[in-house]
């Protein structure tokens, strides 16, 4: 992948990126301070780790009786 792609879950948003030394696709969830990171060897498995990321994220904060961040809105 030569630009950086974006995938979109529940409101929030996530890169998408290639090791070329490592031949996986991996990503970040941006807009938001809290650090969620994913990888996969396929788009399809990356997906689904963005996807389950995210709802790990929500059961976190639901376990602490702490409230998610709003991802910030704005070039989405």
């Amino acid at each position: 992948m030569s630009k950086d792609k974006a995938l979109s879950y529940k409101g929030y948003h996530g890169t998408v990126k290639r090791s070329s030394e490592s031949n996986i696709l991996y990503g970040q969830v941006i807009g938001i301070s809290s650090l969620i990171s994913y990888e996969g060897k396929t788009l399809n498995e990356l997906k689904a780790e963005f996807q389950g990321a995210i709802d790990d994220y929500f059961e976190m904060c639901k376990t602490h009786g702490e409230t998610p961040e709003k991802p910030c809105s704005g070039g989405f």
